[in-house]
This record gives C-alpha cells, sequence and structure tokens, in this order.
C-alpha cells in the first residue's frame, strides 16, 4: 500500500485517539481542555508533513492508481479520459422541440 494513503487513511483515527486521551487526562485531573487545541494542530500538521514527505518518496507513482490521466505504465487510459464503447442501437439522441410540446423555451411561457 502507498504510504501517503496510509497516512490520509490515519488522520481520523489519530484525532479521535487525542480527543480520548485529552478527555481522559481531564477525567484524572491532570490537564484540562484548553490543552486540545494545540494539540490538535500539532498533530494536523505532523500528519501533514508525513502526507508531502510520502509524496516526495514516491516520486512520480500517482497517490492513486489512475488518478490523473497520463502515459505511465500501469494506467487504465494513458490518452485522457475516458470514452465508453458506442454500441449500436444504444445513442442518447436529444429529442426535438416538437416532441415535447413545450416550445424552445424549455417549459416556460
Amino acid at each position: 500500500m502507498n504510504r501517503y494513503i496510509l497516512i490520509r487513511r490515519l488522520k481520523g483515527p489519530a484525532v479521535l485517539l487525542l480527543i480520548g486521551t485529552v478527555a481522559l487526562l481531564h477525567q484524572a485531573d491532570l490537564a484540562s481542555w484548553n490543552l486540545f487545541l494545540p494539540l490538535l494542530l500539532i498533530l494536523i500538521g505532523a500528519l501533514k508533513l508525513a502526507e508531502r514527505a510520502a509524496l516526495a518518496a514516491a516520486g512520480d507513482e500517482p497517490p492513486y492508481p489512475g488518478s490523473y490521466p497520463g502515459p505511465y505504465p500501469g494506467a487504465p487510459y494513458p490518452y485522457g479520459t475516458a470514452q465508453a464503447p458506442a454500441q449500436p442501437g444504444t445513442a442518447n439522441v436529444p429529442s426535438s422541440t416538437q416532441d415535447s410540446g413545450k416550445g424552445p423555451q424549455g417549459g416556460q411561457s
């Protein structure tokens, strides 16, 4: 698994662990809730730095397979956006204004 994805998946559990730790310290009268916000900012900053480091270490590898169009090995659609193959008899054709009976305003009078 890509380290970037792993770090992103750990953000929520890390914040929940921080909330639980501060709540436990508050219950034991060792710390107050005023400590939570600075610790939360430090945690988020450390996780952002870890994400950047993981992306820099990965190099040209995209964080998610197929996340950006381009010719790289393993790309599902190397020439841009994917186009579904046309099947005979399944084309979507807009109805003309005469079929709807509402005129060219689209139903507005």
